[in-house]
């Protein structure tokens, strides 16, 4: 528990980001509904993935990390939530439900780099 089981990808253009990296890596998107934003699952022959479109402009080439975001699965949301913030972290983006999946939000730590944890729950909606 607590380790990097998910990754996810920013793109300004979804559907060449797609494009891209089923060329390349051979992935596979799923396009998941539902959602408050437009997201792709992603599955790769290791350590699954998903891909949304960029809620913000892209930083430019010379002002530091454009990166993949890393989500760790957690037992309990709401507990590491609470953690997050009492050590100086930020949310960015509210908890939301991956319907029949799980429970997913983003944070900010205390350097203001994004990552995200999740807690699997079936019945998530």
């Amino acid at each position: 528990m607590n380790s990097v089981v998910y990754f996810e990808i920013q793109a300004n253009d979804p559907q060449k980001s797609i494009e891209f990296y089923t060329n390349v890596f051979r992935w596979n998107f799923i396009k998941q509904d539902g959602l408050p934003i437009e997201y792709y699952r992603i599955e790769t022959s290791g350590i699954e993935g998903g891909m949304f479109k960029r809620p913000a402009d892209t930083p430019s080439l010379n002002c530091g990390t454009n990166a993949f975001t890393c989500t760790m699965e957690v037992e309990n949301f709401d507990a590491i939530a609470e953690k997050i913030i009492q050590n100086g972290g930020q949310i960015a983006m509210p908890k939301f439900a991956i319907p029949g999946r799980c429970w997913q939000g983003y944070f900010l730590d205390s350097d203001h780099n994004v990552f995200g944890i999740f807690q699997i729950d079936h019945s998530a909606k």
